[in-house]
C-alpha cells in the first residue's frame, strides 16, 4: 500500500492491555450515556409495538370486562330470590320474570346479580326451566375490572413488549404507546482484500460475510443496523467513513482492522477521533477487540476472523444494545453436561468453546467442535458454548461442564448422537431426517473411528460410525468390537461400503501413480487424525509396501474430515491427501482408488429400540438415501441398516 498520504503505515500498534471481560465490560458501560438519544422517542400504534422498549410506564385507561360480564353459557338470575333451593326444593322459574338465557361474555344487568351454567338447567319449555342446585351471589359472573381496572399499571417503563403485552394494552384501552428508539448501529467493512457475495472470487480475495452476520444481530437484539460500503485499507478512507457514521447512528462498528497489524488502523482512528477505552480482552477468540467512544458514542472495532467477530459482538455489542433501551444482559438457557474429550485451555484467556452436545442414557453429553477464529461452520452447528475461565488449564474427559445453549433444549433432547469417524452421507442422512419432518436431531462430532469406539464404550453417544481394518484378517470393524468392547452388549447397523483412495489435483500433475510416491521428497501429503479408520488403513498400506513415515512429507499434518483433506488438494497446499472418493467428486479431483472398505455404525444393543436409532434405521434402508449416495459417487450398499452380531 502506498504510504505517503497516511504516514501511519509503518507504526504497528501495541495493545494497551488485555483486560478481563467483566471488567472490560463494565469499565465501558460506566462511561457511555445514551441520555440525549433516549430522551426522543416515539409514539407508535400499540398493534406495531412488538419489540419495542417502553418509555414510561403504560396505566389503563378502562376497566376489562367493562361490564359485569357472564362467565359461561346458562341463565341469569337474582341470586337473593333463589335462597332455599336445593335438591329436596327444586324451583320452576319463567323466562323474562325470574330468568333470562346468557352467554358467556353477556351483561348481566340489574336485577341479575348471578349465572346458572346451562349443565344445571332442566328445560321445561320455551319459557320455563327448573333449577335444584342453591345460587350464591355473583356466581359465574366476571365482576367489572376483573382483569384489568382502570388507573392499574399494566407494563412498566423500560418493558419490551410482547405479544402477549399487547392484549392486555388493547383491553385496558391503550391504543397508542410511547417507545424509545431503536439504537441505530452503524457497521463500516474495511479490508481491501474483502467482495460481496456472488462476486468473482480470486486468490487474495474474502467474501465480507461478518458485516451481514451484524446487521442480522443487530436487529434480533431490537435494533435498526444501517451498514456501509466496504473501505479499502487506507487510514484516510476509513477515518471518513467513522466520522459519517458516527454522525449518522448511535453506535458504529468496525469490522476488522482491530488487531496490532501496520495496517490496522481502528485502534488509531479511534484515538485520533476520540478516545479508546480498552484494546484487548482476555479472551479466545475475540482478543483485538477495540472499545472506543467518540462524540459520545461508542464505536468499537472487531476482528475479522468470523467467530471472533461473533463473540465480540455477543460479549460487547449486544450489552451495549441492550443498555440503550435499559435493558438487561442474560446469558442464555444453560444445562449441565459431561465432557466426552479432553479440553485444555490456557491460562491466560477465558475461552468460548463451541461444542455438540445430546442427550445420551438419561445425561447430556458435550463434544468440542473446531476451535479455530476462522471456522464459521463451528458455529453453524454449535449446540452450545462452554466458557473456560481464565486460570483454568481445561476439564477431564467426563467432567460435568455447564454449557450456554445456543438451540432449544428441546431440540437437543430429540437429537441422536454419533461421535466417530467422518464421511459427508451423515450430512445425507441428517438431511433426509430434516426434509421428512421428522422429530429427531443427527448431531455428528468427528473424532475417528477409534474415538468414536471410546465413546460408546463411555456411554457417550448412541452411534458410533466406524471403518477399521483388520492387519492380520483383511476384515473391517467386527474384529474391533471384540478387542475393545467384548464387555459390552453391542451390534453392529451395517452401513454401506465405500472406496478410499488418493485424493489428487486434476490432471494428477506430479504423476502420481500410488502409495510409494509418497515418499518422494517433492511430493506434499496431507494426512487424517491419528485414531480414524483412514489413517489406520495408510499406515497398513505403508507398512505393507515396507515404506517409513519419517519420508512422507506432511505425515503429521493432519485434517479431521475427508472433506478438509480435499480442499487441502484442491487449495494447492498439498499434492496428495488420502480420503473417500465422495469428497474427491465434491472437489471435482481426481482420484487413484486403493481400496474398499466397510463404513458401519456401532450400538449399544440396550439403544435399539430407542426411536432415535430407529429412524435412523429406517433412513439407511430408504430409496432416497440410496438415490443421494449415488449422485456422490464411491458407495455401495450391502443390506444398509442390517443388525449383526460381533
Amino acid at each position: 500500500m502506498n504510504t505517503e498520504n497516511t504516514g501511519k503505515k509503518d507504526e504497528r500498534n501495541l495493545y494497551l492491555k488485555n483486560e478481563d471481560l467483566d471488567v472490560a465490560v463494565a469499565k465501558y458501560l460506566a462511561l457511555l450515556s445514551f441520555t440525549e438519544a433516549q430522551e426522543k422517542g416515539r409514539l407508535l400504534p400499540v398493534i406495531e409495538a412488538q419489540g419495542w422498549v417502553t418509555k414510561e410506564p403504560v396505566f389503563a385507561k378502562i376497566s376489562s370486562p367493562y361490564y359485569n360480564a357472564s362467565a359461561m353459557d346458562g341463565i341469569c338470575v337474582e341470586a337473593m330470590a333463589m335462597i332455599g333451593v336445593d335438591e329436596r326444593h327444586p324451583r320452576t322459574l319463567t323466562k323474562g320474570t325470574d330468568f333470562n338465557f346468557v352467554d358467556t361474555g353477556d351483561v348481566i344487568a340489574d336485577p341479575y346479580n348471578a349465572v346458572v351454567m346451562i349443565e344445571d338447567v332442566m328445560i321445561k319449555s320455551d319459557d320455563e326451566i327448573s333449577i335444584n342446585n342453591p345460587v350464591s351471589l355473583w356466581q359465574n359472573v366476571r365482576p367489572i375490572g376483573e382483569d384489568i381496572v382502570a388507573g392499574e399499571l399494566i407494563i412498566p417503563a423500560y418493558h419490551q413488549v410482547r405479544p402477549i403485552d399487547l392484549g392486555a394494552l388493547l383491553a385496558g384501552g391503550i391504543t397508542e404507546l410511547e417507545v424509545m428508539d431503536k439504537p441505530r448501529v452503524g457497521i463500516i467493512p474495511t479490508g481491501t482484500e474483502l467482495v460481496e457475495a456472488g462476486a468473482a472470487m480470486a486468490v487474495g480475495k474474502i467474501i465480507d460475510s461478518n458485516t451481514h452476520m451484524f446487521v442480522g444481530l443487530v436487529q434480533e437484539y431490537g435494533g435498526v443496523a444501517k451498514r456501509y460500503q466496504t473501505v479499502r485499507d487506507d487510514y484516510e478512507l476509513i477515518k471518513s467513513a467513522i466520522i459519517k457514521a458516527v454522525d449518522e447512528n448511535d453506535m458504529v462498528l468496525i469490522s476488522a482492522g482491530s488487531s496490532a497489524g501496520t495496517e490496522d488502523y481502528t485502534r488509531k482512528l479511534i484515538e485520533e477521533l476520540g478516545e479508546v477505552v480498552v484494546h484487548g480482552v482476555a479472551i479466545k477468540p475475540g482478543k483485538p477487540v477495540v472499545l472506543g467512544i467518540v462524540q459520545g458514542k461508542p464505536v468499537i472495532g472487531i476482528p475479522g476472523y468470523p467467530v471472533s467477530a461473533y463473540f465480540v459482538f455477543e460479549s460487547f455489542v449486544k450489552p451495549v444494545m441492550l443498555a440503550f433501551n435499559h435493558q438487561t444482559f442474560t446469558e442464555g438457557v444453560t444445562i449441565k453436561a459431561v465432557l466426552s474429550k479432553r479440553l485444555m485451555s490456557s491460562l491466560k484467556y477465558l475461552e468460548f468453546v463451541r461444542m455438540k452436545c445430546g442427550r445420551v442414557n438419561q445425561r447430556f453429553v458435550a463434544t468440542p467442535l473446531d476451535r479455530g477464529a476462522g471456522v464459521t461452520m463451528s458455529l453453524v452447528n454449535a449446540d452450545g458454548i462452554l466458557k473456560i475461565p481464565k486460570n483454568v488449564e481445561g476439564y477431564e474427559a467426563g467432567e460435568e461442564v455447564e454449557l450456554i445453549l445456543m438451540r432449544p433444549r428441546e431440540e437437543i433432547e430429540n437429537t441422536l448422537v454419533s461421535i466417530g469417524s467422518h464421511d459427508v452421507l451423515m450430512d445425507m442422512v441428517a438431511n433426509i431426517i430434516h426434509k421428512n419432518k421428522q422429530l429427531v436431531n443427527l448431531s455428528s462430532a468427528h473424532v475417528g473411528s477409534l474415538g468414536g469406539i471410546m465413546a460408546i464404550k463411555k456411554g457417550e453417544c448412541h452411534i458410533a460410525p466406524i471403518h477399521l481394518l483388520d492387519e492380520e484378517t483383511g476384515t473391517y470393524n467386527l474384529t474391533y468390537l471384540k478387542r475393545y468392547l467384548a464387555d459390552e452388549a453391542v451390534v453392529l447397523i451395517k452401513g454401506v461400503k465405500r472406496t478410499q483412495g488418493m485424493i489428487i489435483p486434476k490432471g494428477n500433475p506430479q504423476n502420481i501413480q500410488g502409495i510409494a510416491d509418497l515418499v518422494r521428497p517433492e511430493i506434499r501429503f496431507v494426512n487424517r487424525q491419528r485414531g480414524s479408520g483412514t489413517r489406520v488403513l495408510l499406515d497398513y498400506l505403508l507398512k505393507t509396501a515396507q515404506l517409513d513415515t519419517n519420508q512422507v512429507l506432511g505425515y503429521s499434518r493432519e485434517m479431521n474430515t475427508h472433506m478438509m483433506v480435499a480442499s487441502a488438494v484442491k487449495s494447492g497446499s498439498c499434492d496428495v491427501g488420502i480420503g473417500v472418493l465422495s469428497a474427491a467428486n465434491m472437489m471435482a479431483l481426481d482420484f487413484i482408488p486403493i481400496g474398499e472398505e466397510a463404513y458401519d455404525f456401532v450400538i449399544l444393543k440396550e439403544n435399539l429400540d430407542d426411536p432415535r436409532v430407529q429412524i435412523f434405521i429406517q433412513v439407511l434402508k430408504s430409496q432416497e438415501f440410496k438415490e443421494a449416495l449415488k449422485r456422490l459417487g464411491g458407495y455401495e450398499l450391502e443390506q444398509p441398516g442390517e443388525i449383526v452380531e460381533p
